[in-house]
């Protein structure tokens, strides 16, 4: 079993093999999270749209981010834990420390993660300030969706390059203990890997940052539509839909339950039943 990670170990791993990581939304989820020895479980506001059914992560709350995290611990207690701080739940820093007290409180979460480079800084500050560790998130920020005009691929020009590897240095240089990368290309992610101290953690950008991340449903083959970025390592939607199949054709033919997968009374008191409804009637 693997040492659970804390963010000063997560720190000092900074270009070593790189770094696994991948999100969780429950029990069993996090159950196989952990016995496949990844490195960190997030439980991502992404949860929304995988498993909540919305269009965006902007309706998550922070009650639905504390009830996943729960579910989330548990089954996977000797993991680090990252756990999103939702939408408009981190406005100011006071705002910011009441919302990560409770994931760390009642989640017993290892660490937070905050979307948004120097504007936030108030605001991670406040988290080090009270010993609550910050993992950052720059570049393609879902929150931001409506102000980005989409999901849109981020850092594509020379200026944009240069304030997203501000945002990167500003978030180090406050102490987070790493930094989510999402959507950006390949070039400007090994750049900002090179210059920051902290590991960073790509999600569709490129394979020269410190580790990825992946979703769990598209890393497992659950959805059928993917970004550009992901890969399915298993096909389990098809698998789960030929056993749906199969399920219903055995079903509606009584081939199932067969007489392994049903209980019986003995011979015996069945015909004692019998015989006494008889002469009942």
């Amino acid at each position: 079993m693997k040492e659970r990670l804390t963010a000063q170990k997560l720190k000092s791993l900074k270009g070593q093999t790189p770094l696994v990581w991948i999100t969780a939304y429950d029990f069993s989820q996090a159950q196989l999270v952990e016995e496949a020895g990844v490195d960190v479980v997030l439980v991502g506001d992404s949860v929304g749209t995988t498993v909540m059914g919305y269009e965006s992560t902007i309706p998550v709350t922070l009650d639905n981010m504390l009830y996943h995290a729960q579910m989330v611990r548990r089954g996977a207690p000797n993991t680090m834990m990252a756990v999103d701080l939702p939408f408009l739940t981190y406005t100011t820093p006071d705002e910011a420390l009441r919302s990560a007290g409770r994931l760390m409180q009642q989640a017993m979460a290892d660490a937070v993660k905050l979307e948004g480079g120097r504007k936030i800084l108030a605001e991670v500050d406040a988290l080090i300030r009270h010993d609550i560790p910050v993992v950052g998130h720059i570049g393609l920020t879902p929150q931001s969706l409506h102000s980005m005009g989409g999901y849109r691929v981020q850092a594509r020009t020379q200026n944009s390059i240069q304030l997203l590897v501000d945002d990167a240095r500003a978030l180090c240089d406050h102490g987070v203990c790493s930094i989510v990368l999402e959507g950006i290309p390949d070039r400007v992610a090994q750049y900002v890997t090179e210059v920051v101290t902290v590991p960073t953690i790509g999600i569709g950008a490129g394979n020269q940052t410190d580790g990825q991340v992946m979703v769990f449903y598209d890393c497992l083959g659950l959805t059928s539509r993917y970004p550009k970025f992901a890969k399915p390592f298993a096909d389990l939607r098809g698998s789960i839909l030929q056993g749906l199949s199969q399920y219903q054709a055995e079903v509606q033919s009584r081939a199932f339950p067969d007489d392994e997968h049903s209980y019986h009374v003995p011979d015996k008191e069945w015909e004692a039943f019998w015989n006494q409804r008889e002469e009942n009637h």
